[in-house]
């Protein structure tokens, strides 16, 4: 069987979101003198948080922002890393704060979304930002990775309004965020975990499969109605190689269309991250005023 799946390169959006960053950072940078900052905090060495910092910094650079970091190590307490985000919050020449995720085991990811500032929010964590994204608030920090699968899909003109999408995955950062934006969009959507009973009989009912599960390669062609446009947000690492939730090869000769991995959400995850900071800045300058 031939592959027939259009792939939905991250590359062309990304562009198309550098674009207007550049003009937003220009309009800062003429009224204000300031260039917008962000602030990565990582805890840990995990290997998918390392390659995204990486590339968080590739692509805010490029675009012409400050990046920094904050290392903690695996062991770092709760108070430690409270400290660490507070003094960021604190910093008039950060606009924006992303803490990596997964933290380790011990740290809790609620603890930290009522510490960042939901002012510099840039990925949507706060109980603040994430109350007025239930709420249909489109001007939100809005979490990046799901706000890039929707620029994403948007930029393809893929049908939205009155399709079934199903959301594996139910994390607050992935799976609940881009339920929230799809059903904003006018989608059905059905939200799937790892309990649920029958899962790819269910993924087999969707007009777009979304998978954010963190499981190298478990969506293949059971999961895939004929013609879906499938979406896969995973970052798994297996032999040293980056590689998504869907087996590419057994899923492209059935879907319509498919996101590679890498190449695919990633690119324009870290470019939606970018132009929240400079949102992030330009409220910030603004208010200040």
């Amino acid at each position: 069987m031939t592959m027939t799946a259009r792939s939905l390169e991250g590359k062309a959006v990304a562009l198309e979101l550098s674009e207007r960053a550049r003009d937003e950072l220009a309009e800062i940078r003429a009224q204000h003198n300031v260039t917008p900052a962000l602030a990565i905090v990582r805890v840990g060495d995990d290997e998918s948080s390392v390659a995204y910092e990486r590339s968080i910094s590739r692509t805010g650079t490029r675009a012409g922002i400050v990046v920094g970091a904050e290392h903690l190590a695996e062991s770092a307490t709760a108070d430690e890393l409270a400290a660490t985000i507070e003094r960021l919050n604190r910093d008039p020449a950060i606009h924006g704060v992303i803490v990596l995720q997964p933290l380790p085991a011990h740290l809790s990811r609620f603890a930290v979304a009522d510490v960042v500032s939901p002012a510099k929010d840039i990925d949507g964590i706060t109980t603040y930002n994430a109350g007025r994204l239930f709420h249909d608030d489109y001007d939100v920090l809005a979490p990046s990775t799901p706000a890039g699968g929707m620029a994403l899909l948007k930029h393809y003109e893929i049908p939205l309004s009155g399709r079934h999408a199903v959301i594996v995955g139910r994390s607050s950062v992935v799976g609940k965020p881009m339920a929230m934006m799809m059903l904003a969009e006018n989608c059905t959507v059905t939200i799937c975990h790892s309990r649920t009973s029958d899962l790819a009989t269910l993924c087999k009912q969707a007009d777009i499969l979304v998978s954010a599960v963190g499981r190298a390669n478990m969506i293949d062609e059971r999961f895939v109605k004929p013609g879906a446009v499938v979406v896969d947000f995973g970052v798994n690492f297996v032999d040293g190689k980056m590689t998504g939730d869907v087996d590419e090869q057994a899923v492209a000769p059935v879907a319509a269309a498919l996101t590679p991995v890498p190449g695919g959400t990633g690119r324009v995850t870290t470019m939606v991250l970018v132009r929240n900071t400079i949102r992030a800045a330009r409220q910030a300058l603004d208010a200040a005023q």
